[in-house]
């Protein structure tokens, strides 16, 4: 049971980090463009929504596993 927890575990890391990543180059590719920074509140739309709630599901899902697995392991 241990074993597929840490599997788990190491795959969801790894798809947070990846959406991370790909949420600051959507940003970075912005600034490219001419977009304004000075503005504090963006309009989530398409992929960018997506991608946002799938980075707050899996830190989520993440946090929930970290906490199973520190039950378990005791």
């Amino acid at each position: 049971m241990t074993n597929f927890l840490d599997i788990a575990l190491i795959i969801i890391s790894v798809g947070l980090i990846i959406s991370v990543i790909l949420q600051s180059k959507g940003a970075g590719l912005g600034l490219l463009t001419g977009a304004e920074t000075g503005s504090v509140f963006t309009v989530r739309r398409g992929i960018e929504r997506v991608l946002f709630w799938v980075t707050i599901v899996l830190s989520i899902v993440f946090f929930a596993l970290v906490l199973v697995v520190i039950l378990i392991g005791g």
